[in-house]
């Protein structure tokens, strides 16, 4: 018996609320610089933007909801928020 492999689940675009987790270093610029972004990369982003400090208060995530409108769409978002040089992660 063949083992089966399960399949990533499939997104169809445009996906709207696609929720973005952004984690980065806890600075005063962060929050305006991601946010800056998003909207540079959606410009129908509603700035709904939830926050959260870790517990020694080093890191900060930032949770924002977009309407995704496909991988490659995804892809440059990651990209440009990963050139700031204060984001970690991007999930």
């Amino acid at each position: 018996m063949s083992k089966v492999e399960p399949q990533p689940p499939k997104i169809e675009f445009p996906c709207a609320d696609y929720p973005i987790k952004i984690i980065g270093d806890n600075c005063d610029k962060f929050i305006d610089t991601v946010v800056g972004i998003v909207c540079q990369h959606c410009p129908d982003f509603e700035q709904q933007v939830e926050q959260h400090l870790s517990s020694n208060g080093r890191f900060i995530s930032v949770r924002v909801c977009i309407t995704a409108h496909g991988e490659e769409h995804l892809s440059k978002l990651n990209e440009a928020l990963r050139e700031t040089g204060m984001v970690r992660m991007v999930l």
